[in-house]
């Protein structure tokens, strides 16, 4: 057959394979070819947020191995974000394609940019504890409890909260209460360093009281992913500053209570409030 034929009849088959009418109830995943042999390949740690490259079609899948279901393929060419782990498990990067989230491998990708190009090791973990905190804007507050999904809430999985806490009631498995909330975005704590994981090992008693992991910081030198905390009679809250007047109005992430969940919001801090800095930012 001729060249022409060739692609004549590949045409052909296309126009049987768009034309149909008929319903698809269920397509099972084809997934890509993991032996291909490419010319690049990534495995060392990267920033959160950087943009990778996938050098071939590429499986994306459910956990960090090959045993795990795939989600989707990958196109050669196309390009996803590193989110919340900088440094890749069993060679899998966790990354985000297309608004859906899972892990693949670096053997077929190449480092296209990162969102900082700063070497200093703290201004990147600044960086990616504020990208921590925007993940957790728009789910619930919940009392007790501390566990966030990266790529931020949708309308199935942010939860509600009703009532007056501590006796508030909680629907759904994702949110977090202000301390729960920090100790995730500064990943402090045994084993606190995944935000899918529910965990809650401090309280604004022992931010506001005791330096485990964390350090005081002068009002005046508040720099972005510190926090700010107070703990007054049993009463206390905390949040991440981001940027602005620390004496006036300023910019943070915090879950603020049962009726307004977590926010980004421009707020004040009253004298009561002292800043403190996690060791290593």
């Amino acid at each position: 057959m001729t060249h022409r034929s060739l692609l004549l009849a590949a045409a052909l088959m296309t126009l049987a394979a768009c034309g149909g009418t008929g319903m698809v109830e269920s397509e099972s995943i084809t997934g890509a070819d993991e032996a291909t042999a490419v010319d690049s390949e990534l495995s060392s740690s990267v920033p959160v947020g950087s943009t990778l490259q996938a050098t071939t079609n590429v499986n994306l899948r459910t956990g960090a191995s090959t045993g795990y279901s795939i989600l989707l393929v990958v196109p050669n060419g196309a390009k996803v974000t590193t989110v919340e782990n900088t440094t890749p498990t069993n060679g899998f990067y966790k990354v985000k394609y297309s608004g859906t989230v899972g892990y693949s491998h670096g053997t077929y990708y190449k480092l296209v940019s990162s969102p900082s190009t700063s070497t200093d090791p703290e201004s990147n973990s600044r960086e990616a504890a504020i990208n921590r905190a925007k993940a957790t804007v728009g789910f619930s507050y919940w009392w007790g409890h501390a566990r966030f999904k990266p790529e931020g809430p949708s309308s199935s999985n942010a939860g509600s909260c009703s009532g007056s806490c501590p006796s508030c009631s909680h629907s759904g498995s994702y949110g977090a209460d202000c301390s729960g909330m920090a100790g995730k975005v500064w990943q402090v704590g045994s084993n606190n360093s995944d935000l899918t994981v529910d965990n809650h090992p401090y309280s604004t008693y022992n931010f506001a009281h005791q330096t485990t992991s964390w350090h005081s910081v002068a009002r005046d030198s508040m720099e972005k992913a510190d926090a700010m905390v107070y703990n007054i009679n049993g009463s206390g809250h905390i949040f991440i500053y981001e940027s602005g007047d620390s004496w006036g109005s300023l910019w943070s992430y915090e879950c603020r209570n049962c009726g307004d969940g977590c926010v980004r919001n421009l707020r004040t801090a009253t004298s009561e409030y002292r800043g403190i800095g996690r060791n290593g930012y």
